[in-house]
This record gives C-alpha cells, sequence and structure tokens, in this order.
C-alpha cells in the first residue's frame, strides 16, 4: 500500500509517454525439474493509456495453472476490505488528525485537502495511516491514474476465478497499516504530505524505472525513502511479508505445473526480496 510497494491501494502519476517503446516491467523465473514460477512485479495503481503488458508475460498467464495475488480480489475481497478500513479508519471522539502533526504537517494537510477537494473537517477524523492512504489515491486519481486500471485489477478480470489464490486477506493487508504505531503512521503520513507537494514528479521516475525493468532505480526509489522514514513499516509491510511468502513459493515449487505469481514489485528487488530469500535456500532464480 504505502506507495507502490506493499497492498492493493499505491499511487502512480500519468506516464501516458514516459516509457520506452516496449514495455519490460521486472520479472523473475523460479525453475526445477517439473515446476516453472513467475514472480512479476506490479504497480497497483495505473493511468489507462500506460501500455505496460509485456508478450513474457502474456505467455506465462496463458500456461498458467495458478495465478497468485497478494490479496483476493473480486467484489467480495473488495467489501471485506471496505469493512475493515472503516473499523479502523477514525480517531477517538475528540481527537484530531491535524493535532497529532508538526506546524509543517498541518499546513501541508491544509493546502492538500483544498487542492484535492476534500474538506478538513472530514479527513481530520481520520487516523494517520487512512489519511495517508485517501490522500496519495485521490491525488492520483485527480491525474488519470486508478486502481481499476492498476496491474493486479487488470489481470484479475481476465483470470479464471477458478486459477486465483492469494497470500493474504483483505482484513491482514489493512491489518499491517491500522495495527502500526501512531508515532510511525504519522511519520509516514508526514512524508507523504512533503512528496505531494515537494516532489510531484517521484512517480513519473518511479514507474519509468518499472516499466524500464530497473530493479536498482526501484529499489532506491520506492524501499529507500520507506526504510528512511520508519523501519517499522519497512518490516512489517515488506521484509516479513516476504519471509512469508517465500516459504509458500519453496512449497509451491516442491509440487507441479506452472505458476504467476504477481505482488508489488517492492517486494521484489533489494537485499530483502522475495528472490533474495528464495536463491538464500539455494533456490536457482533468473532474473535482476
Amino acid at each position: 500500500m504505502k506507495r507502490f510497494l506493499s497492498g492493493w491501494l499505491a499511487a502512480v502519476l500519468l506516464l501516458a509517454s514516459a516509457g520506452p517503446a516496449v514495455a519490460e516491467p521486472p520479472m523473475w523465473i523460479v525453475r526445477d525439474a517439473d515446476s516453472t514460477i513467475v514472480l512479476f512485479g506490479s504497480v497497483h495503481v495505473l493511468p489507462r493509456e500506460l501500455d505496460w503488458r509485456s508478450a513474457r508475460l502474456d505467455e506465462a498467464l496463458a500456461r498458467a495453472d495458478d495465478i497468485w495475488f497478494e490479496t483476493a480480489m473480486g467484489a467480495d475481497a473488495e467489501a471485506a476490505a471496505s469493512r475493515a478500513s472503516q473499523a479502523s479508519a477514525y480517531l477517538a471522539e475528540g481527537q484530531t488528525l491535524s493535532a497529532l502533526l508538526s506546524s509543517q504537517g498541518q499546513a501541508r494537510l491544509k493546502r492538500l485537502s483544498t487542492v484535492l477537494g476534500i474538506p478538513l473537517v472530514h479527513i481530520d477524523r481520520l487516523r494517520p495511516w487512512y489519511a495517508d492512504i485517501i490522500l496519495g489515491v485521490t491525488a492520483l486519481a485527480r491525474q488519470g491514474a486508478l486502481v481499476s486500471s492498476g496491474v493486479e485489477q487488470t489481470l484479475a478480470a481476465a483470470a479464471p476465478t477458478a486459477l486465483r489464490r492469494a497470500f493474504e486477506t483483505p482484513d491482514e493487508q489493512i491489518a499491517f497499516f491500522a495495527n502500526a504505531p501512531m508515532a510511525d503512521q504519522i511519520a509516514s503520513l508526514e512524508d507523504t504530505l512533503r512528496q505531494l507537494e515537494e516532489d510531484p514528479g517521484f512517480y513519473d521516475r518511479l514507474v519509468a524505472a518499472w516499466i524500464a525493468g530497473d530493479a536498482g532505480a526501484i529499489e532506491t526509489l520506492g524501499l529507500t525513502p520507506m526504510k528512511q522514514t520508519s523501519l517499522y513499516l519497512y518490516d512489517a509491510l515488506i521484509v516479513q511479508r516476504n519471509l512469508r511468502w517465500a516459504k509458500v513459493i519453496a512449497e509451491r515449487l516442491a509440487g507441479s505445473g506452472e505458476t504467476v505469481i504477481i505482488v508489488g514489485v517492492g517486494h521484489l528487488v533489494g537485499p530483502d526480496s522475495v528472490p533474495a530469500l528464495l536463491r538464500a535456500r539455494g533456490i536457482t532464480v533468473e532474473g535482476p
């Protein structure tokens, strides 16, 4: 969720003409004698106009016996995520979001709520984790970037229900954010407010790196800021989930067949990534 890294909500700016002529988002391939597992790094929110699908991905999907996502997809899953979000979205009576922020953060929140058309009185009732998501997604939706155009929504819509699998439930994903210490929620929100105002081209650069398959640039742009903002969130959203997923993938590899796994690209780059964890188990992984 935070940035493009770790869930079904994230952010991306309009990139209709940003990428190279041939899109090649990064992919990794895990094989043994009777199994092939393709790991595809996704961005969860994208503009409709962005052509990101590669022939390699489409070929892998056509052969797949099962297709894994971070969480369940579809109307029921969206309803469950909405219920879980609403249950943990609001501050206690008498508290305000503004009072939790620095003076600079308060000023940014006031300005951005006006720019984005979200009444401050409404957003001031939200816990920091939820305000973080609402502000980021709203800012990007105003520029044409939508969850419905993201990798997961696009691919799940075409994948037979019988083939779809999930690592986590919607409730588990929401809990990663809602259960974070308040100080870490605030630090993340303050960073989002700063980025929305001071670096509106950040996601242009990030998604251009994704389209080009530049794993090093993705790590530098995506993971490094998260580590600097909150080591707790980095560990909870990236490291611990990667450890659980790598175990599931290793178990799947012990079987047979063709599998495609689609998770946020931030889970697939860097020293704590799923490919790195699989390699540490002695499993051969082709890719960046």
